[in-house]
């Protein structure tokens, strides 16, 4: 879930002190699935200090072949289940995490930026990245880390949030809030939940600067996708061009996409190719 559809669920309210929260606070912590517990038990933990908070970080594998996975929104690193299953039977080593306010994290907020410091860490301590494979909110996370210097030989981008600008102007039309309201909730994000990032507008995007990300790029997206349209998707190809491919899906949504069969297979086979066919697109897999 991205932070639109959070507060899309919560009450609204009026003031825009409250609805400044919802771009910051996870509105509730998801567990484990019974289905997902083997394979967290199965993984080495550990933890890392963020701001005050603890994140919980979980690696699999020898540690040769480093893929680094990250969540979205109100999610936890054990979605990602079937594919770290899959990628340890293929010679990988699974990294992931759990952000603040996530998982079996501490804390009960966290930023894009937090995300960021986080995969900083994980890349001082694992090196290069294999891979990323990314969910929703950590899309953006990801390329805003590659902007920082993080290394990664290709990614995964599945129902990709495509920058922090469209969370907020969907989240503004679903309430059908004021331009005026729209304007102020714009100004207090800068000023109060990221202060001093300059041109965040701008820079929290896939599309910042991509003209520089000279890696593969794997796009999987549903068509049925309520939380982002499936259009973000086809947006992201367009500005990669033949550097990336698209891969869409039906009947999965925005969140069942991780454990897709046919999903779990399109990144193995990515992994294992290493590269994209230009401007190929693979037509939709029903779920």
């Amino acid at each position: 879930m991205d932070p639109a559809t959070a507060a899309v669920s919560a009450v609204p309210s009026d003031t825009c002190k409250e609805l400044l929260d919802l771009f910051r606070r996870p509105q509730g912590r998801s567990r484990a699935r019974p289905d997902e517990r083997a394979v967290i038990e199965d993984a080495r933990t550990g933890e890392m200090t963020v701001n005050g908070k603890v994140v919980i970080t979980y690696r699999w594998g020898s540690g040769e072949r480093p893929v680094l996975l990250l969540h979205g929104w109100e999610s936890r690193a054990s979605r990602y289940a079937k594919v770290i299953a899959r990628l340890t039977e293929l010679g990988y080593s699974p990294v992931a995490f759990d952000a603040p306010g996530h998982g079996e994290a501490t804390g009960d907020t966290t930023t894009i930026v937090e995300y960021r410091d986080i995969i900083a860490e994980l890349h001082r301590t694992h090196g290069e990245f294999e891979a990323v494979v990314a969910h929703s909110f950590g899309v953006p996370a990801i390329f805003l880390s590659l902007q920082s210097g993080v290394r990664t030989r290709r990614v995964v981008a599945i129902s990709s949030v495509p920058d922090f600008a469209y969370l907020v102007d969907k989240f503004c039309t679903r309430l059908r809030l004021s331009a005026q309201m729209k304007d102020e909730l714009r100004r207090r994000i800068e000023r109060e939940v990221y202060p001093g990032e300059e041109d965040m507008w701008t820079r929290f995007s896939v599309f910042h600067k991509s003209a520089g990300v000279q890696i593969p790029l794997l796009v999987i997206h549903d068509e049925d996708d309520v939380t982002v349209d499936a259009g973000q998707a086809e947006r992201i190809v367009e500005a990669f061009g033949d550097r990336a491919r698209l891969v869409t899906t039906r009947r999965f949504g925005h969140q069942r996409i991780l454990g897709a069969p046919q999903v779990v297979a399109e990144i193995a086979e990515f992994m294992a190719s290493g590269a994209t066919e230009p401007g190929h697109k693979t037509p939709a897999v029903a779920g």
